[in-house]
């Protein structure tokens, strides 16, 4: 999977400040409102979650759309990796790094031409993706529907489905964030035995006529769909947030050093 090259070189410099501030927007755009009325949320809890803005949808499922949303889900511990495997860095922006679950690979995204970077995550059979992409700019004013069509046909084309597929859930919105205009789109799709969720997020720049992309997209059997949300997609969605001791794991044991009772022996929990 790559990202189109649909943009002229723009000038370094403009390109790092503006990557720099998007990426700050993105990483915010990943914190999830997890309710704290009741820190012993359990299982049946994140079963019984019906999402807010799209009651079709329950459990981790609804709680990985509400979330995406900025909006409160009974989520009350973050989730971490259970079985660290492969670290990743991005060797030209190391911020963008993390540790993934046993049986995963990524594939660094670096498009000199356009200053797009970004990571491609596959589980070894090829039927999980997690794609993020914090910024990606384009030379004058995009379409939002056009990221949006292109990310959906590539994720069903790598899964090799042809069928048109149902939209569970859409979410659009346009703002005028930070005194730029900003524009949300997201989408919960099925297609063949898949289910995937897409986020895209484009801010558009007038001092610098070009727009800036950020693009999250989790896929993976729809049978195991729930799962994934708690065992891969959301950690590593928190592992690219500010880390505190709330979501460090020193030795990768899959145990928050604040609850880890040796935080830096593997072999202790």
């Amino acid at each position: 999977m790559t990202f189109p090259n649909l943009s002229d070189e723009i000038e370094n410099n403009d390109i790092m400040k503006a990557f720099k501030y998007i990426l700050i927007l993105a990483v915010i755009s990943l914190v999830f409102a997890c309710s704290k009325d009741d820190d012993n949320n359990d299982q049946q809890d994140l079963e019984q979650f019906i999402s807010n803005i799209c009651p079709t949808i329950s459990g981790p499922t609804a709680i990985y759309w509400d979330g995406s949303h900025s909006l409160p889900t009974s989520l009350a511990q973050i989730p971490t990796i259970a079985n660290p495997g492969l670290q990743f860095i991005h060797p030209q922006y190391p911020a963008l790094g993390f540790t993934m679950p046993q049986g995963y690979t990524a594939q660094e995204i670096t498009d000199q031409q356009t200053g797009t970077i970004g990571v491609n995550v596959f589980r070894t059979d090829n039927n999980v993706v997690w794609r993020y992409i914090p910024s990606s700019p384009f030379q004058g004013q995009v379409q939002i529907a056009d990221i949006v069509n292109f990310e959906i046909n590539q994720i069903k084309t790598f899964h090799g489905v042809t069928e048109q597929g149902v939209i569970v859930c859409a979410e659009d919105a346009v703002s005028n964030e930070f005194g730029f205009p900003t524009s949300f789109s997201s989408r919960l799709i099925r297609f063949g035995n898949f289910t995937a969720q897409l986020i895209v997020q484009m801010h558009f720049m007038p001092s610098l006529g070009n727009t800036f992309i950020t693009v999250t997209l989790a896929s993976g059997p729809t049978a195991e769909f729930d799962n994934l949300v708690m065992e891969t997609y959301l950690p590593l969605h928190w592992q690219l947030l500010v880390i505190s001791d709330d979501v460090r794991d020193s030795d990768l044991d899959g145990t928050p050093d604040n609850q880890d009772a040796a935080p830096f022996n593997s072999n202790i929990q």
